[in-house]
């Protein structure tokens, strides 16, 4: 008998695990590697979203417990994933610079952007009407941390890699049954691949295909993440992600021409270095049509558990919302409203 067995292992379940390592709670990772959105991220740790200067949601309290949950991973497994990295907003427009100085004003904002213009001193980027800058941004490298966390669970013998089968999977009154391996709780953190699972393929998750290119320049020598309609995040070793693209039609993990043309075409409008393309990578995002994660227990069966759908801010969600799951199931700490399933029961 375990506590736990986890099903998925992106960042819902790396910040599940993480929440029972902290308690002492017994659990086994079961895994097949079909869903990449956590791994091909790209691994911005950012309050701020940058298309609308407007304030992500709960975002001083997620960002302060991500920053700790990340350092603490570092400290246990005796490896570096964080890296501080500033984040500059390139300007289109005169109009773009104010409304960037009105969201100043606002107290949700005020922490986190700067009011002051940032000129460009990069002769391989294009910037005629300045930066502006968030703080308190950082990087994951979220595919490094997760390798590392999968060898360590499989040291501890608590990785399984399979596909997990649903009609295995046996229902007590007390208990859950897989395979032999017996569980107070299972936890389904899927992410898209939930749309298979019928314990919860009711709830409306959309799913969103993302693709970035990595790209080799040693012209650019950018020391910042820059966001214009793209972003591009230095990788070190003058390697850069770029991207990343929102297709909501394409379900499929396969990288395309056209998402690959279309971020080429996005940075020919702002890099003038010359780059070479080394891989281009693609995932489904979990996205809710609320913009809020699909956090709960099973409306019927009180052992069976969801995290998942969130989007494209898992990095910065996880961590706090994996700890609302683990409250309301071993406290009774009830969850927000907000993001508790129990808001889609109507739709079963």
């Amino acid at each position: 008998m375990v506590d736990y067995i986890i099903v998925g292992f992106g960042l819902a379940g790396l910040s599940f695990a993480e929440q029972l390592e902290n308690n002492s709670n017994s659990y086994i990772v079961i895994e097949d590697n079909s869903q990449k959105s956590s791994r091909v991220a790209g691994g911005l740790c950012n309050p701020v979203i940058l298309k609308r200067f407007t304030a992500a949601w709960n975002a001083s309290d997620q960002l302060k417990t991500a920053v700790t949950f990340y350092k603490n991973i570092e400290d246990k497994l005796g490896e570096s994933f964080v890296v501080d990295l500033p984040i500059f907003r390139r300007f289109n427009s005169i109009e773009e610079q104010n409304t960037w100085f009105e969201a100043c004003d606002k107290p949700v904002l005020a922490e986190f952007l700067s009011s002051e213009l940032v000129k460009n001193e990069n002769s391989s980027l294009d910037v005629p009407y300045y930066y502006g800058q968030v703080h308190k941004t950082r990087r994951i490298d979220i595919k490094k941390m997760l390798s590392i966390y999968v060898d360590y669970l499989k040291e501890g013998k608590r990785y399984i890699e399979e596909s997990f089968e649903y009609d295995r999977l046996t229902i007590k009154e007390d208990s859950v049954e897989y395979k032999g391996v017996k569980a107070k709780n299972i936890i389904f953190c899927e992410g898209f691949g939930v749309k298979k699972n019928p314990f919860f393929n009711y709830l409306p998750l959309v799913g969103n295909k993302g693709e970035y290119l990595i790209i080799k320049s040693t012209e650019l020598q950018l020391k910042e993440a820059v966001k214009s309609s793209i972003f591009i995040i230095p990788l070190g070793e003058n390697l850069y992600k770029v991207g990343a693209t929102y297709n909501n039609q394409d379900k499929s993990s396969d990288t395309t021409r056209v998402a690959k043309e279309e971020l080429q075409e996005k940075l020919a409008k702002f890099l003038k270095a010359d780059y070479k393309i080394v891989d281009q990578v693609a995932g489904i995002r979990p996205t809710v049509k609320d913009r809020r994660p699909l956090i709960g227990t099973h409306p019927e069966q009180e052992k069976i558990h969801i995290l998942n759908g969130f989007g494209s801010r898992g990095i910065m969600i996880g961590p706090s919302v994996a700890k609302m799951l683990y409250d309301y199931i071993e406290k009774g700490i009830d969850m927000d409203p907000e993001i508790d399933i129990k808001r889609f029961d109507g739709l079963r």
